[in-house]
């Protein structure tokens, strides 16, 4: 066993599998300690090494392309501070960080270990059902279905479309990119019909804009590479990756009993319309998305 213990986390190889655990302290960022233990298969890792500084270094583990849905998810795009493939380490502590490093490479070299892009996700991601309250609203995944409910602060447009359920099988992508503090962020469900929809963020009604507390939106990485990893493997997909799939719509509970609902939402969509806080393009856009998540199963 070889194992480095730090204030940052804890990182355990048993010549098999790397276990990740975040530290308690109040300097380890919200989402690793959230998104708690990793444990990582050899045959996911592509890499690790160690880069000594004079206080504190850090050890780094790289994984192959398609392996993790949480890196697939976030494209590269966590602070480094959240990223939990790195750990901090103190200085006197350089030896033992270097041997665990260099007992992950041996067991690389030996079990012959390709670095090669994966044809699967080699780790799960993180457990369903998964619920994150953002600045925009709190948004759930059961591992059946998304669900989207607006925040009293969220745009107009948005709170007149309603609560936004989207089932699995509509999804074709999940987009996410993190508010920075200096930049607002966004968690985007793509699907077939909303694909190349021109929405701002702040008025998708099947994008999270993230302009809040860095800290707590961050956490909506959970849900994108939860979402992430029960979609079809990167691997699988084409050009064409919006393909023509038998698909069953999204529906709300009880939707064909709330036509008043409907109508009411059509109306307050008309009149943001006629105010000029929608453009044509983006009333119709939006339209279509209400009408769609009020569509009656069968159709």
């Amino acid at each position: 066993m070889a194992e480095i213990i730090q204030r940052d986390g804890t990182w355990a190889f048993d010549g098999s599998t790397i276990r990740i655990t975040p530290g308690l302290h109040r300097s380890v960022p919200l989402f690793r300690q959230t998104y708690g233990e990793i444990a990582v298969p050899l045959e996911a890792v592509s890499g690790v090494g160690y880069e000594p500084q004079r206080k504190r270094g850090r050890l780094r583990m790289r994984l192959r392309e398609g392996a993790d849905p949480l890196l697939q998810a976030t494209g590269g795009r966590l602070p480094e501070a959240a990223d939990p493939y790195r750990l901090t380490v103190d200085a006197d502590r350089d030896g033992v960080a270097e041997f665990v490093a260099e007992e992950i490479r041996h067991a690389l070299l030996l079990d012959q270990v390709p670095k090669e892009p994966t044809a699967a996700y080699l780790l799960p991601g993180p457990p369903v059902p998964v619920s994150v309250r953002s600045s925009d609203g709190t948004v759930s995944f059961d591992g059946a279905q998304v669900r989207i409910d607006w925040a009293d602060t969220s745009d107009r447009v948005k709170r007149a479309t309603g609560p936004r359920i989207i089932g699995l099988g509509d999804l074709v992508q999940v987009e996410w990119l993190p508010n920075s503090g200096y930049e607002d962020g966004f968690l985007r469900f793509v699907t077939r019909e909303t694909a190349f929809s021109k929405l701002p963020p702040e008025r998708d009604p099947y994008t999270l804009d993230l302009w809040g507390s860095v800290r707590r939106d961050l956490l909506t990485a959970l849900v994108a590479a939860a979402v992430t990893a029960r979609l079809p493997h990167p691997s699988t997909r084409t050009d064409g990756a919006f393909t023509d799939r038998d698909r069953p719509p999204a529906t709300e509970p009880g939707q064909a009993d709330h036509h008043d609902v409907l109508l009411r939402r059509l109306r307050e969509l008309g009149e943001l319309h006629r105010d000029g806080v929608l453009t044509d393009e983006e009333f119709a856009q939006t339209k279509a998305a209400v009408l769609r998540g009020f569509q009656c199963p069968g159709r």
